[in-house]
């Protein structure tokens, strides 16, 4: 199974190029990555995303913090446009489950990115009050959990193990810290992992030897010194 990659970016002209590239299957955003890129007025924002990326699958996020309201921008931004997911965080800031918001999301056919999942044990919280027919993903962010000192591979695998039952269920790998995690992602077989523009170069540029690797290296060093006319 190939992993799809998709761009974690809410800036309106890194959308425009990386919407472009082949290797990009799809487009995730977060209020914090929409209000780094300048965003006043959500929606009206989300709309000019979607004039640009209009058949590759994009998420936006709810920012209500109970059932009603998450309920409520659901329904709203779902209606933008067919290729949206409407991204529910698995709690909210109480640490209240969204499993009655999900659910009923879920029954109305509303493609959902459940959000801010860190365990196995979430996942299955999930996949209990699912059908098996509305698109999910399951969004685990590995990166955060090991900036802890957690291991997250023990997670993914065991969320993709209880996953397969649901055909219209993906997991995907968040929180990405290098390019090597696409490697790693791809070797767990995960459907999707979400990484940032950056990172998403470096791995195009992926197939250097470790003699090229050295080479480049001793080089930038010796041009650095260089350029600051180091003596001894």
């Amino acid at each position: 199974m190939n992993t799809k990659i998709f761009c974690d970016i809410a800036e309106l002209n890194l959308i425009k190029r990386f919407n472009k590239k082949k290797i990009v299957k799809g487009f995730t955003t977060n209020p914090s990555l929409m209000r780094k890129a300048g965003a006043k007025d959500y929606k009206s924002y989300c709309k000019k995303i979607l004039k640009i990326c209009k058949n590759k699958p994009i998420s936006f996020e709810v920012f209500g913090d109970d059932n009603y309201s998450m309920m409520d921008q659901a329904i709203k931004i779902n209606s933008w446009g067919k290729n949206v997911y409407v991204k529910v965080p698995i709690v909210n800031s109480q640490n209240k489950f969204s499993g009655e918001v999900i659910k009923e999301l879920n029954r109305k056919k509303i493609k959902l990115n459940i959000t801010a999942v860190y365990s196995a044990k979430q996942t299955e919280k999930i996949l209990k009050i699912i059908n098996k027919k509305t698109k999910v993903i399951i969004s685990i962010f590995a990166g955060r959990a090991g900036d802890t000192g957690k291991d997250p591979i023990p997670e993914i695998k065991e969320s993709l193990k209880l996953a397969k039952k649901f055909k219209n269920v993906e997991i995907l790998w968040a929180s990405v810290r290098e390019p090597y995690n696409f490697i790693q992602s791809k070797q767990l077989n995960c459907h999707i992992i979400t990484i940032p523009p950056s990172i998403i170069e470096k791995i195009e540029k992926f197939g250097k030897s470790f003699d090229q690797l050295t080479k480049e290296t001793v080089k930038a060093f010796l041009i650095d010194s260089k350029k600051s006319k180091f003596q001894i």
